[in-house]
């Protein structure tokens, strides 16, 4: 196995800000000057051609989805066509109960199960920011400066794996990854379980949802689990369109989903009910050898050719949960523009002609040549994915006895 690299660590104590801007430039640059094609923008329809161009999509997609028309998809990438969310399944070995969900919405609130009892679930993924937290990266133990943007949880019910390398794959080892992590909760396996066993509605809480009183780390992991699979989206206004609620799209919103599955080509890999394919891919944002490098799924395979691959966001309410990408240095205009333009592509200086970590970009990725209207379109599409928001409140905290 190649020989692990570390991510750049970084930044704490200075102005951030000032990092993010040169980033994004930094990338706007690459993207512009070391792309191997470039495409122009093309020309915009007359507001005639577009009216005409709105009628025919109209009779298009109201269809079924699956008589709509044929996507721009690469051969032989795999793909599936983008629908409603079915159903959670709740894995056999952690079913669902009603006071078992309970129990884990508490937990996932309380600041205690972390090693300085200042951070909760909750802190990161705030259901009053859409399931995130709002920022470039998270904040850790002892305001630890965090490298990776926290994603949303809504939805990953449905994820195939979890975190941006995809090193989890099941939520309740998501779960126990975080409390573990010495640079986010922090927490200690002893003291957490014992601290809870001091609490007697804990106890009755943990006898309700799992058959008896004892609390161990995997029954914390399990019941936050099982409640984070009920915080699911398909109440945007696609979702609508879908079921018949409402009956047609806005003609920039229809526009931008033509564009979506065509000229466009997102649903290469932003495709399903999740409009997700769960893969790992490459584009074009590892940074390898500079400020903000992060390897990804290489420090979980080991694989070279897994340099710089992440797991494929999920676009449901992307436009609540800015900023974006694994690092969270670009806002949904930033990065609908490098998609146009291509993404990133590195090219091998001297010193890396022999490198067998060097990047490869996803050969998905390609100059697109959309205008100015295109993109305004996507990102309307991209807003009728929203999801409206509900108010879930934080439930009290069961009482524990101070320590001595």
């Amino acid at each position: 196995m190649n020989q692990m690299r570390s991510p750049a660590i970084g930044l704490i104590g200075r102005p951030r800000s000032i990092f993010i801007l040169l980033a994004m430039i930094s990338s706007y640059v690459t993207a512009a000057s070391e792309s191997t094609e470039k495409k122009p923008p093309r020309p915009e329809r007359t507001e005639r051609e577009r009216a005409q161009w709105i009628d025919e999509l109209r009779s298009l997609y109201t269809t079924d989805p699956q008589q709509w028309p044929a996507p721009f998809v690469d051969e032989p990438h795999q793909w599936r066509e983008l629908g409603l969310l079915p159903p959670v399944v709740h894995p056999t070995d952690n079913p669902h109960s009603p006071e078992k969900e309970e129990l884990g919405k508490i937990l996932f609130f309380d600041p205690r199960l972390s090693g300085s009892g200042q951070i909760a679930c909750a802190s990161c993924h705030d259901p009053d920011l859409h399931w995130a937290d709002g920022r470039t990266t998270s904040f850790g133990h002892s305001r630890t400066l965090l490298t990776r943007n926290a994603p949303t949880i809504r939805n990953s019910a449905f994820a195939k794996t979890l975190f941006w390398d995809g090193r989890a794959e099941s939520l309740e080892s998501q779960v126990i990854a975080v409390l573990n992590n010495p640079s986010e909760m922090r927490a200690n396996v002893h003291d957490v379980t014992e601290r809870l066993k001091t609490s007697d509605e804990y106890r009755t809480r943990f006898q309700a949802s799992f058959g008896d009183d004892a609390i161990t780390f995997e029954r914390i992991a399990q019941a936050i689990a099982c409640f984070e699979r009920t915080i699911v989206g398909g109440r945007s206004r696609f979702d609508a369109f879908l079921n018949g609620k409402i009956p047609e799209l806005s003609p920039s919103e229809l526009a931008g989903l033509d564009l979506f599955r065509r000229e466009a080509r997102c649903i290469n890999c932003h495709n399903g009910p999740l409009f997700s394919d769960g893969e790992m891919h490459n584009v074009g944002l590892s940074y390898y050898g500079r400020r903000f490098e992060d390897l990804g799924h290489y420090h979980v395979s080991g694989e070279a050719e897994s340099v710089g691959q992440f797991r494929t966001p999920s676009l449901r309410d992307v436009t609540r949960t800015t900023p974006l990408m694994h690092n969270g240095l670009f806002e949904l205009q930033g990065v609908l523009n490098m998609y146009n333009a291509g993404m990133p592509t590195l090219r091998r200086k001297d010193h890396q002609q022999d490198d067998p970590l060097f990047p490869i970009k996803s050969p998905l990725l390609k100059p697109l040549g959309l205008n100015q209207q295109d993109l305004a379109d996507l990102a309307a599409f991209l807003k009728a994915l929203e999801e409206p928001k509900l108010r879930i409140w934080a439930p009290p905290l069961p009482s524990i006895p101070p320590t001595n």
